[in-house]
């Protein structure tokens, strides 16, 4: 792939999600007009690991996924609101120039080939995912009506499910990324139960206080 757009921001976003923004700062708005021209309407997005994107001097994630631009609405003034598909995981191999807007060479990163997902380690942290949000309708006074759904069990192919599981878990950033820049399914497996554990005891002492 060559020179890519790049939209940095302080979520790392995962593949699968909706990505709705609304552009009003003018070199964004130049990164949609391009877009827009181009035969396939596309940018990357990543996570700031450190600083802020507004003013320079952020530190900038080398993984993050591609979002297409779905719909885009014109609003006046070099505004645009835009709801934009994530796809592929990319791997920023040089970030260029900020001009007149983030730009990166970046590279397909497929999934690296590894042990695979064991099925017996898969539903234990579908199981924790389950009693995780058990106990989190319990303390609403609510129950958990489509455990399916809440699981990802319609999506067949087990490494989109992982991603899937990943975006219904209220992780913060760092659990977001490691996911995200996991090798393979049986690390982001691991990265996945590891954001488990972080976020059931975050729970635990919130209900407890």
């Amino acid at each position: 792939m060559s020179v890519t757009p790049m939209f940095p921001l302080e979520v790392a976003m995962l593949p699968g999600e909706e990505l709705p923004l609304r552009i009003f700062e003018p070199r964004y708005a130049a990164l949609v007009r391009d877009c827009l021209a181009a035969d396939d309407p596309v940018f990357g997005v990543v996570l700031i690991e450190a600083g802020r994107e507004v003013g320079g001097g952020d530190r900038r994630s080398r993984v993050g996924v591609l979002a297409r631009i779905a719909e885009c609405a014109a609003t006046g003034e070099g505004r645009y609101r835009m709801n934009c598909p994530l796809g592929e995981r990319i791997r920023v191999t040089e970030w260029l120039d900020d001009d007149p807007y983030p730009r990166a060479d970046v590279e397909p990163w497929p999934d690296e080939p590894d042990a695979g997902v064991d099925p017996a380690r898969l539903a234990d942290v579908e199981n924790r995912i389950i009693a995780l949000f058990e106990r989190i309708a319990a303390a609403r006074g609510g129950e958990i009506r489509d455990r399916d759904g809440l699981l990802a069990r319609t999506e067949p192919d087990v490494p989109k499910r992982l991603y899937a599981l990943a975006n219904r878990l209220p992780m913060g950033p760092a659990d977001r990324y490691a996911v995200l820049a996991a090798p393979g399914p049986a690390t982001r497996l691991d990265a996945l139960s590891d954001a488990v554990d972080t976020v059931t005891a975050r729970v635990e002492f919130q209900l407890s206080e």
